[in-house]
């Protein structure tokens, strides 16, 4: 090489050392910046070296009985000197090759990662090591940002200057997630082998190695053959890195695992675990796993036991008695609360909790609520001014479905009772009044008030829905029709009373909801009479009968796969559903026998030596008026009978006995819905399609 080539090369080599220089020079100026940036603030390290123990959480019923007691079981912190090499070897394999090398941040896998991730056009790899693992678990969170994966560097940094690498790794094990409730390495063994952590085989130590990255994909109890290539993945990268042979390797993955089967996380020792299981859903929501099996809660619930076990002596009874009479139910749920307050006195959501059937209909089913959506219809109908005496046409109609088709509503007897009151049409739970009256108002006005009265749900604006074709929940509709028995005022559903933490501070306090007005007094008042009605000579009578005031409504889809009924006292307010899981036919089970049989059942039981309390006083928006048979107002000394109306919609003209022809039949049915009258009336057409059949102001009427 000529001495001018030679200086050529002295040059670039010097112009390359001077490039690196800077560029070293930046990075530690940007690290000098990003540790001003980023390091204020940052938790102190120091907590690392002190084990936390953890407390269970305590859930208890209104009188104190302990209903659960929820913590990670085995939860036991075992020493780095405890834990088989194998196991640590699998981890640090699978989780941070070169944990023993880098000084808390990876470059080598931060590069060997965006590689990868680069070749696949997707993050195929990580580069987080053991120690920003552990750091982000204790002192950050998951939300993937730069700040906090910055800070979540510099944390490793600051942890491995401050701890061994044995320490570091210990502080792993015993805090990472393995999946099947189990936090840290014992609780894993115990979890899924049944043994301590000491005795794990390398075949079992790779299993829960490969767990950490995603426990419920690679979980045993959930996938098996995913576990075992999942297995074979860590087994690999230990014979990559030297910790095991091949035929180590081999041997392990050909071992037969022994697992003790999933666990139910001690749901065999909660007391009525339809209720705890629903509220502990409720804690985890609010607060997430680990602050209630590890945070030393005390959560007290609104669950009457007495209640509890009335509910379920009701809902077992009456599947089991509508089964034996050929009804063909083989489930059952009911919901009961306090109207006045919005707290759930009892939940049921089957025959029977057990480990293979622990699904909660009383609040995870969405069932068609058939009739009993009635309610909700009604209810907008008479809160927007439409009088309960205004006469509808129970008879053919048809609409436009929206699809080029059309809509023709039938009820389930295909009977037709020409002209009736609403107040009759809904004792006798008539399907195209319903449809008739909805239509009247809006759909969209259902819907609205179906939402503020407890539906929850999404509700389509189909006419259909006025026969219950949506699907809800017993919650939904037993927090729906609390809203009636309240006057009107809506008050959330609640499983909590309060709950206070591991210093007796209150955290949560429900004692207080809030409560919005959903409809007015009187509306709310005179659904009550209606629903008095349905229990006392319509569909719910004699089944729903309990001995004291009460009302309530049936439901039943026209294909017998869902029945209900839903009612309340003025201090207790219940849900029946009965089916089955399957969506079967049921054999006519409609709303007035098995659910009816089994409401009462409840309420009987769970109001015994509980003070009579009638509906009332009737509040100041409500005029009681005496009306004559044709709906008009009753002369002074006439008679007639009294009917409810919101005030400004009661009818300004009085009738004269016998002025009103007697409707003529309809498809050769009576029309008349008050009885037969004392005297011959003239016969007259059957009314046009077009003109009202009632003068009563307010009124919404239909031909």
């Amino acid at each position: 090489m000529s001495e001018r080539r030679r200086r050529r090369w002295r040059l670039l080599l010097s112009a390359l050392l001077i490039c690196v220089a800077l560029v070293v020079l930046g990075c530690a100026g940007v690290g000098i910046a990003m540790l001003g940036t980023y390091g204020r603030g940052l938790p102190d390290v120091s907590s690392l070296s002190t084990i936390q123990p953890t407390s269970p959480t305590v859930i208890v019923a209104r009188d104190g009985t302990l209903l659960a007691r929820l913590y990670d079981k085995y939860k036991v912190y075992v020493p780095i000197t405890q834990i088989p090499q194998v196991m640590r070897d699998a981890m640090v394999a699978t989780e941070d090759e070169r944990f023993y090398s880098h000084r808390g941040v990876d470059l080598r896998g931060i590069m060997r990662a965006a590689l990868a991730n680069y070749q696949h056009e997707e993050i195929t790899q990580g580069a987080s090591t053991i120690t920003q693992q552990l750091a982000r678990k204790l002192f950050l969170n998951d939300r993937q940002t730069l700040t906090r994966k910055i800070q979540e560097a510099l944390l490793a940094i600051e942890i491995e200057r401050s701890y061994s690498k044995d320490e570091i790794l210990e502080r792993y094990l015993n805090l990472v997630y393995f999946g099947a409730g189990a936090y840290g390495v014992q609780a894993a063994s115990h979890a899924y082998f049944g043994k301590d952590v000491s005795k794990l085989t390398l075949s079992e130590a790779a299993m829960l190695a490969g767990l950490v990255a995603a426990p419920s994909l690679y979980s045993p109890y959930n996938d098996m053959e995913r576990a075992r290539d999942r297995q074979r993945h860590v087994l690999d990268r230990m014979v990559a890195t030297r910790m095991i042979t091949r035929d180590q390797a081999d041997a392990a993955a050909a071992e037969d695992l022994r697992l003790i089967g999933a666990s139910d996380n001690g749901i065999s020792s909660y007391r009525e675990p339809y209720f705890t299981t629903y509220v502990i859903a409720q804690l985890v929501k609010q607060f997430g796993y680990d602050r209630i099996y590890r945070g030393g809660l005390t959560v007290y619930t609104t669950l009457d036991p007495r209640l509890e076990g009335a509910a379920q002596r009701a809902v077992t009874n009456g599947v089991k008695e509508g089964r034996a009479e050929g009804y063909g139910m083989h489930q059952g749920a009911l919901v009961a609360e306090d109207p006045r307050s919005g707290e759930i006195l009892a939940m049921v959501g089957g025959v029977g909790f057990s480990a293979a059937s622990q699904f909660n209909r009383a609040w995870q089913a969405r069932r068609q609520p058939g009739s009993s959506f009635k309610g909700y219809v009604y209810s907008a109908a008479v809160d927007k001014g439409v009088p309960v005496s205004s006469v509808y046409l129970d008879a053919p109609v048809t609409y436009p479905a929206g699809d080029g088709t059309d809509y023709k509503p039938l009820d389930d007897d295909h009977r037709y009772l020409g002209a009736i009151t609403l107040r009759r049409a809904f004792e006798l739970s008539r399907n195209i009044v319903a449809v008739r009256l909805a239509s009247d108002i809006g759909i969209d006005t259902v819907i609205d008030y179906a939402h503020r009265m407890g539906i929850t749900e999404d509700l389509e604006p189909d006419l259909s829905l006025a026969l219950g074709t949506a699907v809800v929940s017993p919650l939904d509709m037993v927090s729906g029709y609390s809203t009636i028995a309240n006057g009107g005022v809506y008050t959330p559903p609640q499983a909590i009373r309060y709950i206070t933490d591991e210093y007796g501070q209150t955290i949560v306090d429900n004692r207080y909801p809030d409560r919005r007005a959903a409809l007015s007094p009187g509306a709310a008042y005179i659904m009550t009479t209606m629903m008095e009605g349905v229990i006392q000579e319509g569909t719910g009578y004699p089944n729903a009968i309990i001995g004291r005031t009460a009302a309530g409504k049936t439901g039943t889809t026209s294909d017998f796969r869902d029945a209900w009924f839903v009612g309340f006292v003025p201090q207790l307010a219940a849900a029946v559903w009965v089916g089955n899981d399957d969506y079967s036919r049921m054999y006519e089970s409609y709303g007035g026998n098995v659910p009816a049989r089994t409401w009462a059942a409840f309420m009987k039981a769970a109001l015994k030596g509980v003070p009579v309390q009638q509906f009332g006083p009737v509040p100041p928006d409500v005029q009681r008026v005496k009306i004559c048979s044709n709906g008009r107002r009753a002369v002074p000394g006439e008679g007639g009978r009294e009917e409810f109306f919101l005030n400004g919609t009661a009818p300004l003209a009085y009738c004269v006995a016998l002025s009103t022809p007697r409707p003529a039949p309809v498809n050769g049915v009576d029309a008349s819905p008050f009885g037969p009258l004392t005297s011959p009336a003239p016969a007259t057409p059957a009314p046009a399609p077009s003109p009202a059949v009632s003068d009563m102001p307010g009124a919404t009427n239909t031909p």
